[in-house]
């Protein structure tokens, strides 16, 4: 008998500083290659998985070093290519655990990914591949948390599944404060009037107004993912 899923296509999210592990910055190989065993774990339940990754490790579009720069939409378009590089790095390491994937970009860059079409890649997730967005969603201005709500609307996504180093969204920075407390649940408008920095306004409001959850969960702990995906409470769930 097959293991029941409470969620059949979803959105992972992953940050760059994710993909960076304990190093702060770069791809951690070791890190990505145990982030696509927890993918290939819920790959093989039938799940279907649409990814986005941030490029934070490799350069940050908002950082204090983009800042530098006069021109924002160069700094952003940096960053686009940064996800893109990350993507690949993805790629590669689950197609060496056995997992089909294919990367789309938003920005044409046909020697190395596909252009982004929706219908090609929901043709894609139809058949049981692994999708992977990167270059965000194309355009400058808009974070990869916007091109992750934007993205799982058009794929019709159950849920948008936010990967983080933390257990969920808490009161404060639970790394600095050690009296944080933890949300199970939150509404948009919650986590929008507190100012909750776990997506941005942008990407909460489109989650919003085409009623897509969001799970904020800690990936470093094993087996969180497919313990979500079989319906179980892991870390903070966002809901109108």
């Amino acid at each position: 008998m097959p293991e029941k899923v409470k969620y059949k296509r979803i959105l992972l999210k992953l940050s760059g500083e994710i993909l960076a592990g304990t190093k702060g910055y770069g791809i951690d190989l070791e890190c990505i290659k145990k982030i696509a065993l927890e993918i290939k774990g819920i790959h093989q339940l039938g799940v279907e998985i649409a990814i986005v990754v941030g490029g934070g490790n490799i350069f940050r579009g908002v950082s204090a070093s983009a800042h530098e720069m006069e021109d924002r939409a160069s700094a952003d378009y940096m960053g686009m290519l940064a996800t893109v590089i990350n993507a690949l790095a993805l790629q590669s390491t689950l197609e060496n655990v056995g997992v089909f994937t294919r990367v789309l970009s938003a920005i044409e860059m046909r020697d190395v990914a596909e252009p982004y079409i929706r219908r090609r890649a929901i043709r894609h997730i139809e058949k049981k591949r692994v999708v992977i967005f990167g270059a965000g969603t194309g355009n400058p201005f808009f974070t990869t948390d916007t091109a992750a709500s934007l993205r799982a609307i058009e794929i019709r996504a159950d849920i948008i599944l936010k990967a983080t180093k933390v257990d969920g969204v808490y009161t404060s920075d639970p790394m600095k404060d050690k009296s944080a407390k933890m949300f199970k649940t939150l509404s948009y408008l919650q986590l929008l009037e507190k100012r909750l920095a776990v997506m941005d306004a942008t990407a909460v409001s489109l989650c919003m107004d085409n009623d897509v959850s969001i799970v904020v969960f800690n990936l470093n702990k094993p087996g969180n993912l497919k313990r979500i995906i079989k319906g179980e409470s892991v870390g903070t769930l966002v809901k109108g």
